[in-house]
């Protein structure tokens, strides 16, 4: 059998400390724990950058590495510093180097490194070898290589090859949510099946089950499949709460595509062992004919500055569609007529918060708000030109009129000067395989010692 501790499904997140004793005093093989993911856009990718403070992050790491020692077992996290790259897992080194150093501690600690050069990954475009997945965006090699940051997510091999070089720590660039989880169960001889579908139910910690936040889990693999245990007080595992995880953010409730195969669970049985924990078994591994891991990409999409303004007349509030659409349409002539730019090289907008800003043609949901906010988003080639915009944007989102007989009205905007500017934003570029004949062949691996 091999247990996994899983404190919560993010470092950055918290996890309860009376819980983590539990854990402990259960006698972990292993501590694992999820640094980031996509989920908060591109920007973290682009910049190469954690979203988590650094304060957070290092008190809940120097926790997790008290626990290590205390455990006299492995500390292993994936996607460090939010995305992964290089650069995040280089502050992530540098936090635990920090903490080592305040607390007089030795270390070994193993660096597996993920980002990709966009010229070599150009390159294996051009020779077929990153190929697009479903809903990929069309891309060209000079696409790719305009991305700030390429990285790919490991599997369970790179792991597995971190591990064996009797590490303390673990510090990984981007990997899959369940790799960090499944490797050290699957290098034991578990059940192939149930060591990837527990690392796939104990990815977000105690998402699986009651009080969500406690972020504690704790997963018993075997030969036949996996049990999963919440730790927290109030925190309770069911058939329910474990099988409705496939459906997290999965296109597939049965089906998880990871490097080298994908995890079927068509045939998963669920069972109460008690009102806390939850037996697993009949999931099952396929392996792929060829060994890919997933790439992700973002590149800089210029500039942006926002503007937002709040109405509260009545007609206007029951007029915003109309009224926003009529101000994208004279600001971009006025735009165009006033700058040396493009029509095709900034965008303007206006969504509405209140009244289908999130879905727009989508939405289902009616009703009569009383108040809207009215946010002018522009993008363009540099910042100056999208400052710039913003001030043309300025007078109409402050004063423009429904029609021109009715009187001059004002609209509030929440700062002054109301633009906000964002600097230079990204956008993702790939969603990508990249076909390896060895799975180390896109990754880096080494070992530092530390005091």
């Amino acid at each position: 059998m091999t247990r996994v501790l899983i404190p919560s499904g993010a470092l950055g997140l918290n996890y309860d400390p009376e819980a983590l004793a539990r854990g402990l005093a259960a006698k972990p093989d292993i501590i694992a724990i999820d640094g980031g993911s996509t989920d908060s856009g591109p920007s973290y990718l682009g910049r190469g950058v954690s979203k988590y403070a650094r304060a957070s992050t290092k008190l809940e790491w120097a926790g997790l590495m008290a626990a290590r020692a205390k455990a006299g077992v492995p500390l292993v996290i994936g996607t460090a510093g939010t995305c992964g790259t290089d650069s995040a897992v280089d502050w992530m080194l540098d936090i635990t180097r920090e903490i080592a150093s305040e607390n007089g501690t030795t270390l070994k600690v193993a660096v597996l490194r993920s980002s990709q050069d966009p010229d070599r990954i150009a390159q294996s475009f051009e020779t077929g070898e990153v190929t697009p997945l479903p809903g990929a965006p069309e891309v060209s090699t000079a696409d790719i290589r305009a991305c700030a940051n390429i990285v790919a997510l490991a599997g369970i091999e790179q792991i597995a090859a971190a591990i064996e070089t009797g590490a303390d720590i673990i510090i990984a660039g981007r990997t899959t949510d369940t790799a960090i989880i499944a490797a050290l169960p699957l290098m034991q001889g578990c059940h192939a099946g149930g060591a990837w579908h527990g690392a796939k139910i104990g990815e977000c910690g105690a998402l699986c089950a009651t009080n969500p936040q406690s972020g504690v889990i704790l997963i018993d693999f075997d030969t036949t499949g996996f049990t999963v245990t919440p730790l927290a007080d109030g925190a309770h595992a069911s058939p329910h709460t474990v099988s409705a995880h496939m459906l997290y953010e999965n296109s597939d409730p049965f089906i998880l595509h990871e490097p080298g195969g994908h995890l079927d669970v068509t045939a998963a049985s669920y069972t109460a062992l008690n009102d806390t924990s939850v037996r697993v078994e009949g999931s099952k591994w396929v392996p792929s004919d060829r060994y890919t891991v997933k790439l992700e990409g973002a590149r800089p999409a210029g500039a942006r500055t926002v503007v937002m303004a709040l109405l509260r007349d009545p007609r206007y509030v029951a007029n915003a569609a109309a009224w926003a659409d009529d101000i994208v349409t004279k600001c971009t002539a006025k735009v165009l007529d006033r700058m040396n730019i493009r029509a095709e090289d900034f965008r303007l907008e206006i969504r509405l918060m209140g009244q289908s800003a999130s879905f727009g043609a989508l939405e289902t949901r009616t009703g009569d708000p009383v108040e809207i906010g009215a946010i002018g988003i522009i993008t363009a080639p540099s910042e100056a030109q999208a400052a710039e915009i913003g001030k043309l944007l300025n007078p109409y989102l402050l004063h423009h009129p429904l029609t021109q007989e009715e009187e001059q009205p004002t609209f509030a905007f929440l700062f002054s000067p109301p633009e906000m500017h964002q600097g230079i934003v990204h956008e993702f570029a790939l969603h990508h395989v990249l076909h390896l004949e060895n799975p180390m062949d896109a990754f880096r691996l080494e070992v530092v010692d530390i005091g």
